[in-house]
């Protein structure tokens, strides 16, 4: 027997949809619109993160403990965005409580240097073997922008190359090869390349003038690229990428704000790729804001004024004892190998399973990514909003975008959850049963 085509949406009946969706998320959150239209008097948007917005409004967070989430309006969550993988240990983890209280408790602003950071370098350093030295700052933002400052003093070059859709933080945006790219990007010389295209390197490294001060000094990669959808870049990309800044005598900087949970030494470690600098942050500070940038010795001298390092790094809470002392209890009691591992597999499994389940109703969706962090994709955003609305009231919170990142707090069961849920929305989308998926 032929199995039924599913009916075929219009956009009138994705329209209705999506009205009757939001008309359901606002009846029944009256607490979170009224904190929606206050915060909009006095903040742009209502928010200063705009990636935590959406339509018709944001919820806000009462409480949150393991891997739940609880909203002002008193509705529950499983949370799989994780914080966009800053949430990589879960919520209020009782090791990071217990040695921030513990710093507070001896002062924190303190002004001066201490021994939290010493341990935290030395933590850092033997997890990464790339980073023989590193250097803290207060987000995956500042630690990519000191490495390409860093990268092109060590060259004396002004050449950036970067990726298209990549994501470096805020002011490091990037859209199609030609533009455009995010309006408040900062003003280096920036080179966009195709991400995971070995062919287009070569007109990535061509020399631009005699004296090549503009040629390219450093270039900035995401192993996995994490805000451009997940998607994985292939080795032999990395490797070409590795050899070709060899050849050019640029640096090859990896932006691990995200990746490096994808292996106990991070997605360089699931690659066999070494990198002259690599960039952290995210989860690294236990929840907490946190960031590090670090690598080769010799580049690193350059902040090294008895060795003749001309190069200074300001910022008053670079070290700050919560950071400092979050992170060091992150790694030596929430991240060992093992964790790390597991909540990859169950990753791998989770976004098979998606995937099937989008294949076999021919649901015109898709699941990119590689360990505990994955995107859904689909061609039409409108199918999105509607799977994000549905898990919402099933009480499951992934990004609106479709992103969604494990913590460690996150099992098997959560897991089947999300599939039997996302499964029920196909169907109901198919008007038929699916069979064979998981459940």
């Amino acid at each position: 027997m032929t199995k039924p085509a599913p009916p075929v949406a219009t956009t009138s009946d994705l329209d209705t949809a999506v009205a009757a969706a939001h008309h359901r998320y606002r009846s029944r959150r009256p607490v979170s619109a009224a904190a929606d239209e206050r915060a909009r008097r006095v903040l742009p948007g209502g928010n200063t993160r705009s990636v935590l917005d959406f339509e018709p409004f944001a919820f806000r967070v009462a409480s949150a403990a393991g891997a739940e989430l609880v909203d002002v309006d008193g509705h529950r969550y499983v949370d799989f965005c994780g914080n966009y993988t800053a949430g990589l240990l879960g919520h209020s983890p009782a090791p990071v409580r217990a040695a921030v209280t513990e710093a507070l408790d001896r002062g924190w602003t303190l002004g001066a240097m201490h021994e939290a950071e010493i341990e935290l370098a030395e933590l850092v350093c033997a997890r990464f073997p790339s980073i023989e030295q590193v250097r803290f700052t207060n987000s995956g933002t500042e630690a990519n922008l000191m490495a390409i400052g860093t990268a092109l003093h060590h060259t004396g070059r002004r050449g950036v190359g970067v990726f298209d859709h990549a994501y470096h933080g805020g002011v490091l945006g990037f859209g199609d090869v030609d533009g455009p790219h995010h309006p408040l990007n900062v003003p280096h010389r920036f080179r966009v390349a195709p991400f995971d295209d070995v062919d287009a390197l070569d007109a990535f490294f061509a020399r631009s003038g005699d004296d090549g001060d503009d040629d390219v000094g450093c270039v900035l990669v995401e192993p996995v690229q994490g805000s451009g959808g997940c998607r994985p870049a292939s080795l032999d990309f990395l490797r070409a990428l590795r050899r070709r800044c060899d050849e050019a005598g640029a640096l090859l900087i990896f932006d691990e704000v995200m990746t490096s949970r994808l292996a106990p030494g991070g997605a360089q470690e699931r690659f066999d790729i070494t990198p002259d600098l690599t960039t952290l942050g995210k989860y690294l500070g236990g929840g907490l804001s946190f960031g590090a940038f670090g690598g080769r010795r010799d580049v690193l001298a350059a902040f090294d004024g008895r060795a003749g390092g001309t190069l200074t790094q300001a910022g008053t809470f670079n070290n700050n004892i919560a950071s400092m002392s979050a992170a060091v209890a992150t790694l030596r009691h929430e991240l060992s190998p093992e964790r790390i591992r597991e909540v990859n597999e169950r990753g791998d499994r989770l976004r098979d399973d998606l995937g099937i389940v989008f294949d076999r109703a021919d649901a015109g969706m898709w699941v990119t990514g590689m360990g505990s962090m994955m995107n859904i994709h689909t061609g039409d955003d409108r199918l999105l909003d509607l799977l994000f609305h549905h898990l919402l009231d099933d009480g499951i919170y992934v990004a609106r975008r479709g992103f969604i990142a494990l913590s460690i707090e996150i099992g098997d069961d959560e897991c089947d959850r999300l599939v039997t849920s996302t499964r029920r929305w196909v169907e109901r989308r198919a008007g038929a049963p699916l069979r064979g998926t998981p459940t």
